[in-house]
């Protein structure tokens, strides 16, 4: 770049500083993050004399350091290495003398290396003030009138500050602050603040004693001119190495033009004098880093300037930022209506064009000029022929080398009415017992209302805005058939065709496999005890009127008590198949609460946020319906209706009196409220509002992290310690909270911590302290181990067991969430040897995801918690895509980066292999991207790849999984085939297409005929296969073809051909002709449509004699596939089913052996002698006949009498 400097370059960037700091607010600049300096400042125990000892501190801005250095005019450097990481280090001076007086900085280490110096602090002769510095800050966006704040720094605390301005004998201003610093505002500025201003510091006990005028600032007010025009020749898009000029013109001529670019005003400020009334800047060779915001001004001799011109966006780039194509009201539009196509861009100042696949010239034009918000292309009445894919180009009206890169596209459907929808059921199609079905209708554009119907009921119909239906199942009544429809918001009275129909199928209409086992097994035990109870009342029966003998008696009630405890052991072994759940392992269900809501604050004031304050309050859940805001835990404020990203704000204004309290939100569902949010409480109405603070459990040697909220983006952080006055350690604007760390946890640290808030700039307008958190050091157990016991990346509906274990005998175990108790189980005194508790999410919901982790306990000794597990709920944001860096197909030993592309910043993306129970990589990024980087791999590394990205900060909902990419590990890509369809034997002037297809997917394919030096086409890494269509085919054609990838990456991977393919062209339709050949011996044989089926056989020919055909093989028949067959039926189905079989089976065989004693029984009652047939008849009838003795005649005759054969 060459650009005019004059030599008084570095003062008029002091004269310009005022200004430059009033552009960056008004351009809303103030996110530009700068590299933060360290502060240096002097302590001294001697207050009237400090040259007599001398002390120099650096603290480090945001973050704590494990090195300082103190630099002494550029040359001399001192550098320590504390014990412990700390964000201030003190360098002793001692005595002030000749040999130690000069410039000083400092510079602490940041993970990049070291940080800017500090300000330059100037130590004079002994007996002497250190000079002060002296600059500016702006506090508001106004220009012109700025409010500006002028820091002068007297390095020393307990100084008199004066402030004199040029024309003035008395100061304008003084202060007594207590730090080292004061801020001397000027509210409004106007031209009569213009002037040369000095700063000036005096000891409060030796007024005498004056410090040397600080170097001299000139404030200057813009505005008091008209303002210029800024032009880029030839274009404000440009590639690196290209030159660029940007024209800045006025209306007066003989000004001084300035131009700066708005990203680093203080580096990049040029001015021109000249006599004209523009001055050209010209950059000879641009480079990326050039890119950014430029605006110019002009002004006179006196310094007075002209207002700012526009903002020019200057790209410098090898590759076209992406446009994006967006229809409105609906890519869906019926006939005849009229539908705008919005392309937007970053570029500003170039025209869009607008393209139809399948048309070489653009239909539609927007000139630069034309381009605003509101800007679209128009079709008008359309008709079936508008259908079609559209997309947007730039459009240019200068020569650059800059490559154009792929469009989003817009596919516009031309339809009488809308089409269907999708419909889907969450989580899944089966009721279960008291759980309800949300049936979730999806389009992908744009819906004014979804209507549900019940095929059943021709009177039931539903309306929902957001397509979810929640359908309970009181008394079987819920089960069906349901399909949706919709209307968009131009056509209101337009509804589109139903979706396919679904079924819900429950308990009332459908029995499930555990349902059918579950009552089958309940049923057999009551027959059982039915048929034991039937079998003694009959045997006391039989016993009474044929007097059976006893020990058969015995025998079958023997028999009978056998079957009965041989069935309950096979209904236990069911049991244990899964059928009596519980028996084996103890898992303990998570009723997961409504997720608790965010509660935060924002505010367009960020140096006074207390001037207008906004809550919102944010639901990870999606199926919030509203939101309340309550304060004090009482009073009803406000509801507000779930907004399309599931928040809502609440805007206080203006804080008054009437304001203070404690505030919380929650959120509203179908059927229940959440838990409260985190209470803010604001305790004034200029005040910030007082932070929360937390910590993790305190553990002896290890790191520990302190947590501290603060609600409101953008404000410094500061951690106290009781006991101590300065904070321990400070943190700069990291969000709406902070983490302090305390490397290692000892007794010194024990104590109770606080911590406040406070604006980013200086005057630090401060929070309340937070209540104070007690850390103190507790012996415990080592952490318990826990996992899933599947991957922690589910689906919704997906049912997830968390396993928590210990060694440890006789523990209780609790789970957390996000820091917060959700689920415990008790110890088992029963259960011997290691303790372990299993935590089940039946049903896994958007809301569930989150970081888990467990404890154990042992009465009053708490173990240390768990590794985290991230659980991510997938299926909420759009999928990524995945792209291999340079390749799909790696050389072994060689690395590869598998770049993640997602569709919102600030995600959290993760890495999974197909097959690994967990996700290889995470990265955190503020992009929309992730890079991982498989290092030397191996052949273990091949496999599929896929990513997700997730919001780490609402219940880790996350994307869709990426298509699966296939990461080959090998020295040769492996071989493709190539085949004809639909035959590699043409009649003349027909068409063919020649298949390359191969395994390795994102590789390009490139043909090659016989004979001929040049490939004859390539086609590119987009598609999977390679189709090479050849029309009007005539006799050069004919010849032998092959194929092979063509990686469009450079790599040493050796590449093979294909199998050779002879393409064969015949004068007529009927001619008669082998159907393929081949060198090898193998023939590709698809089945599209069933074709592929018959009769098949194959012959050969020699070398030596070319055109002798073999005779052909015996036919081999191929047939085609009965069809795909539903296994409905799991491993754990059948198991269940087999073990009711055997309970059946042995049932019978028992029952059959009893049955067998019945000829045995009656044959030994006719043969059995009358003595022992008396006896028997004796002993049966004593029950009988109690009062008669055994010995007596009636007896005796009794037995006589009975000696005949009795038939049983």
């Amino acid at each position: 770049m060459t650009l005019d400097r004059p030599g008084e370059g570095a003062t008029m960037l002091k004269t310009f500083t005022v200004l430059l700091f009033c552009i960056r607010m008004s351009l809303g600049m103030t996110s530009i993050v700068m590299d933060p300096q360290p502060e240096l400042w002097i302590e001294s125990n001697y207050p009237q004399a400090p040259w007599e000892n001398i002390t120099l501190w650096c603290r480090s801005p945001s973050r704590i350091s494990s090195k300082f250095l103190l630099l002494k005019d550029k040359t001399q450097m001192t550098w320590i290495r504390p014990s412990h990481k700390t964000f201030q280090v003190s360098f002793l001076i001692g005595a002030l003398t000749e040999s130690n007086a000069g410039l000083y900085r400092c510079c602490y280490w940041k993970e990049t290396g070291w940080s800017k110096p500090s300000k330059v602090l100037e130590l004079e002769a002994p007996g002497q003030l250190p000079k002060p510095i002296f600059w500016i800050q702006a506090e508001t966006p106004a220009l012109p009138g700025c409010n500006v704040n002028i820091l002068c720094h007297g390095w020393l605390q307990d100084l008199v500050f004066m402030l004199f301005k040029e024309g003035y004998a008395e100061p304008v201003d003084y202060q007594v602050p207590t730090g080292t610093m004061a801020i001397f505002s000027i509210d409004n500025l106007t031209p009569e603040d213009e002037g040369v201003y000095i700063c000036r510091t005096h000891i409060q006990m030796l007024p005498t004693l004056w410090s040397e005028p600080s170097n001299p600032l000139k404030l200057v007010v813009a505005g008091l001119y008209p303002k210029p025009t800024l032009t880029a020749h030839p274009g404000p898009i440009m590639a690196p190495g290209e030159s660029l000029n940007l024209r800045c013109q006025g209306p007066i001529y003989g000004m001084t033009f300035a131009l700066m670019r708005v990203e680093d005003l203080e580096k990049s400020f040029y001015h021109k004098k000249t006599i004209k009334n523009e001055a050209n800047f010209f950059f000879q060779s641009l480079k990326i880093q050039d890119t950014g915001h430029y605006l110019c001004f002009y002004y006179d001799a006196s310094y007075r300037g002209s207002l700012l011109s526009d903002v020019l966006k200057i790209w410098v780039t090898d590759t076209f930022p992406k446009t994006w194509l967006l229809a409105r009201p609906s890519a869906v539009v019926q006939m005849g209506q009229n539908v705008s196509l919005r392309c937007r861009g970053p570029v500003d100042g170039v025209g869009l064009a607008l393209y139809k696949k399948g048309e070489d010239k653009p239909l539609q034009f927007l000139d630069a000029t034309s381009i605003d918000d509101n800007t679209s292309f128009f079709l008008n009445n359309v008709t079936y022929s508008d259908t079609g894919i559209y997309s947007c180009h730039y459009l240019l009206t200068w020569k650059t080398s800059i490559r154009m890169p792929s469009h989003n596209t817009v596919e516009l459907m031309v339809v009488d009415k809308p089409p269907k929808p999708s419909l889907s059921a969450w989580p899944s199609t089966v009721f279960k017992l008291g759980k309800a079905i949300t049936l979730q209708c999806r389009v992908s554009h744009p819906v004014l209302e979804f209507s549900l119907e019940w095929e059943e009921r021709e009177t039931f119909q539903k309306f929902s805005v957001n397509g979810d239906f929640i359908i309970s199942n009181v008394d079987g009544k819920g089960t069906g058939t349901y399909s949706c429809s919709y209307r968009v918001e131009t056509h209101p009275n337009i509804w589109s065709h139903r979706s396919e129909p679904l079924k819900l199928m429950g308990p009332a209409g459908y029995l499930t496999w555990n349902y059918v086992l579950n009552e089958a097994i309940r049923l057999s035990l009551i027959m059982q005890l039915v048929a034991l109870l039937l079998v003694v009342l009959w045997i006391r029966w039989k016993c009474r009127r044929l007097r059976i003998r006893e020990a058969w008696l015995l025998g079958t009630a023997q028999g009978v008590t056998m079957l009965f405890i041989v069935t309950a052991l096979l209904c236990c072994a069911i049991s244990f198949a899964g059928l009596c759940n519980g028996v084996l392992i103890e898992e303990t269900e998570i009723v997961m609460p409504t997720p608790k809501p965010e509660l935060w604050a924002e505010t367009n004031f960020p140096l006074a946020p207390w001037k207008n304050l906004t809550l919102w309050c944010r639901s990870p859940s999606g199926s919030t319906k509203e939101f309340v805001l309550l304060k004090d835990g009482t009073g009803w404020i406000a509801t507000r209706p779930a907004s399309e990203q599931v928040r809502a704000a609440f805007p206080l204004g203006a804080l008054t009196q009437s304001h203070t309290g404690s505030y919380h939100c929650h959120s509203w569902e179908e059927m229940a409220v959440s838990e409260p949010s985190e209470a803010l409480e604001l305790v004034g109405t200029d005040i910030l509002p007082k932070p929360v603070i937390s910590a993790s459990p305190t553990i002896r040697g290890q790191e520990l992290q302190l947590r501290c909220k603060g609600w409101l983006a953008g404000m410094g952080f500061a951690l106290y310690k009781e006991g101590e006055q300065e904070p321990v350690q400070q943190l700069g604007a990291v969000g709406r909270e902070a983490f302090f760390t305390i490397q290692r946890m000892e007794d010194k640290d024990e104590g109770n911590y606080s911590c406040r808030t406070h604006t980013e700039k200086r005057p630090f307008k401060w929070s309340e302290p937070s209540e104070p958190l007690e850390l103190v050091i507790k012996e415990m157990y080592p952490k318990p181990f826990f996992k899933t016991w599947a991957s922690p990346v589910v689906t919704p509906g997906a049912r997830v067991t968390f396993n928590c274990s210990t060694p440890h005998q006789h523990m209780s175990f609790i789970l957390y969430k996000d820091g917060s108790e959700i689920a415990s189980s008790d110890r088992s005194w029963a259960s011997p040897g290691a303790s372990a508790a299993h935590f089940l999410i039946i049903s896994v919901g958007i809301g569930d995801g989150g970081n888990y982790s467990c404890r154990y306990y042992d009465f009053s000794i708490w173990s240390e918690p768990s590794d985290p597990v991230e659980l991510v709920v997938t299926e909420f944001y759009p999928k990524p895509t995945l792209l291999a860096q340079p390749g799909p197909v790696v050389f072994p030993g060689k690395s590869v980066i598998l770049r993640c592309q997602g569709t919102f910043q600030g995600m959290r993306f993760a890495l999974l292999q197909e097959g690994a129970h967990v996700p290889l990589q995470f990265r955190s990024v503020s992009g929309n991207s992730a890079d991982f980087l498989l290092h030397t791999v191996g052949a273990e590394d091949s496999g599929n790849y896929s990513c997700i990205y997730y919001e780490t900060t609402m219940s880790n909902r996350g994307s869709y999984l990426s298509m699966p990419l296939m990461i080959w590990v090998t020295d040769t890509f492996p071989k493709p085939w190539l085949f004809a369809e639909p035959s590699s034997v043409v009649p003349m002037g027909q068409n063919v297409t020649l298949w390359c297809r191969g395994p390795v997917h994102g590789v390009g394919y490139i043909l090659h005929k016989e004979g001929e030096a040049t490939s004859m086409q390539l086609w590119g890494s987009t598609s999977n296969d390679g189709a090479f269509p050849i029309t009007n085919i005539s006799g050069t054609s004919m010849g032998r073809y092959s194929c092979c990838y063509h990686p469009d990456w450079t790599s040493s991977i050796k590449i093979q051909p294909s199998n050779t393919l002879e393409l064969l062209v015949t004068e007529h339709d009927g001619e008669e002709a082998p159907q393929q050949f081949s060198e090898d011996g193998d023939f590709v044989i698809n089945n599209v449509e069933g074709k592929g089926i018959g009769n098949y056989s194959c012959s050969y020919r020699l070398q030596a004699y070319p055109d002798i055909w073999s005779e052909p093989s015996d036919p081999l028949e191929l047939v085609g596939a009965a069809g795909p067959v539903a296994q409905e039926c799991t491993v754990g189905n059948i198991v269940r089913s087999s073990l009711i079989v055997v309970v059946v089976v042995a049932l019978g065989v028992v029952l059959a052996i009893e049955w067998k004693k019945w000829p045995r029984l009656r044959t030994r009652g006719s043969e059995t002698d009358g003595r022992d047939q008396t006896i028997a008849l004796e002993e049966c009838n004593q029950e009988g006949e109690p009062g008669t003795p055994a010995n007596s005649p009636s007896s005796t005759s009794q037995r006589i009498s009975v000696e005949l054969p009795v038939p049983i």
